[in-house]
Order: C-alpha cells, then sequence, then structure tokens
C-alpha cells in the first residue's frame, strides 16, 4: 500500500510540474527571418558600394527594393498577425531582391572606390 503511494505521489509531482513550465509565448507578428534576410542584404549593399561594384544609380535602385520589403513587412504586421500568405510573400520578395542584388554586383559596371 504504501509503494502505491509513493508512485501516485510521485506521479503527481512530476505532472504538475510539467503543468508548472508556462509554455514558450509565440509572437503572431514575428518575422525575424525577414528580418535578419533584410539586415543581411542592406550588408550587402553597403559592400558593393564600398568595393566599388555598385554605382550610385544600382544603389538607390536596390535600397528602394530593401524599403519596398521593409515597408510590405510593417503592412503585413498592422493587423496584428503575419499570415503564412504572408510570409510566403515577403519571402518571395526577399528572394528576388537577393538575386537582384547578386546580379548587380556582378555585372561589368563599377563606381570609383572612394579614397579614404
Amino acid at each position: 500500500m504504501k509503494l502505491q503511494t509513493l508512485i501516485s505521489a510521485l506521479v503527481l509531482a512530476a505532472s504538475g510540474a510539467a503543468f508548472a513550465q508556462a509554455p514558450a509565448v509565440v509572437d503572431p507578428t514575428a518575422t525575424p527571418r525577414i528580418d535578419q534576410r533584410v539586415a543581411n542584404q542592406q550588408n550587402r549593399i553597403d559592400q558593393g558600394v564600398a568595393s566599388g561594384q555598385l554605382t550610385a544609380k544600382e544603389t538607390n535602385r536596390l535600397n528602394k527594393r530593401e524599403a519596398k520589403l521593409a515597408a510590405n513587412t510593417v503592412a503585413a504586421k498592422a493587423d496584428g498577425t503575419v499570415t503564412a500568405a504572408e510570409r510566403r510573400k515577403l519571402k518571395h520578395q526577399a528572394n528576388h531582391n537577393s538575386r537582384v542584388i547578386h546580379k548587380q554586383k556582378h555585372d561589368k559596371q563599377t563606381a570609383p572606390v572612394a579614397a579614404k
């Protein structure tokens, strides 16, 4: 009898500890991957400017594309949740911007490197 009581007490204690842990709260407007990609792509643009791979005109166009992606991210978050469809659109736009950055950095156009 004492063994059953001990086992019951252990089971109750273990289940109580499991329920005591707070579940992770997921922010429905969080877009950490998109936010990180925007930052990475901006760094790539800045590096292209510093190395002379991007002209001023190309840089302006790329910055406008990145600003549009950031604005679309804010718009997706505006209603309090970012749906799967909105995430797909943002990811698609980020992928496209990444390809355009690569294309512009590797074309034959170059800008003079600024003297330090």
